[in-house]
């Protein structure tokens, strides 16, 4: 019996949400299809009934990571006044639980070297990705000119990434969180700079 589009399109999606986790958990080179298809309950044959190539499948997953993050900051300032809003969005990324679940967290901080590697597909992904993630720290920032926004929230994402990423090396639970906290600390003193 065939199985039908709708069908067809769930255990696609499904595919790109396992695999979109285990690319964040294990990066790009350390998942393997035969184990991205069975982490999704499925045979490793099937794969090339919904991609045409593992690379078509890394530059969709790093999609669905960019597109989830984005979606939890923007819902963790939803209603917020900027100033607010842009503590919250700082202290959500820059947080022990993205942190600690590499899986969940930003595609940036989680596999952000292995990324400059992929092919063309995934590159535009995630440049757009980036952008994204800058547009909404620039939004938050107010009393500045537009590109004097968009110029501080580039320096604030390259802060909240490098700051998980550094916090994940530390291995010890007590330099992890003050790399977080100070990470925090400072990008919400650069806010407040006249710089």
């Amino acid at each position: 019996m065939r199985k039908s589009r709708e069908e067809t399109a769930r255990t696609r999606e499904r595919i790109i949400e396992v695999a979109s986790e285990e690319i964040r958990a294990n990066g790009v080179a350390g998942s393997g299809l035969a184990g991205v298809m069975k982490a999704a309950g499925l045979t490793p044959g099937g794969f090339y009934k919904h991609f045409g190539s593992k690379d078509q499948l890394v530059a969709e997953s790093v999609g669905r990571a960019f597109d989830q993050i984005l979606s939890e900051l923007r819902f963790s300032i939803k209603g917020k006044r900027p100033d607010t809003a842009l503590a919250t969005l700082v202290s959500e990324y820059l947080s022990v639980h993205l942190r600690d679940q590499v899986e969940k967290s930003c595609p940036l901080s989680a596999i952000g070297t292995e990324l400059r590697r992929t092919d063309s597909g995934t590159s535009a992904v995630v440049r757009s990705g980036m952008e994204r993630l800058t547009s909404l720290v620039a939004q938050q920032i107010t009393g500045v000119s537009g590109r004097r926004a968009k110029a501080r929230a580039h320096g604030m994402v390259a802060a909240m990434v490098g700051g998980i990423v550094l916090s994940r090396l530390a291995h010890d639970r007590y330099l992890a969180d003050s790399i977080l906290r100070d990470t925090r600390k400072f990008i919400l003193h650069l806010k407040r700079s006249r710089g």
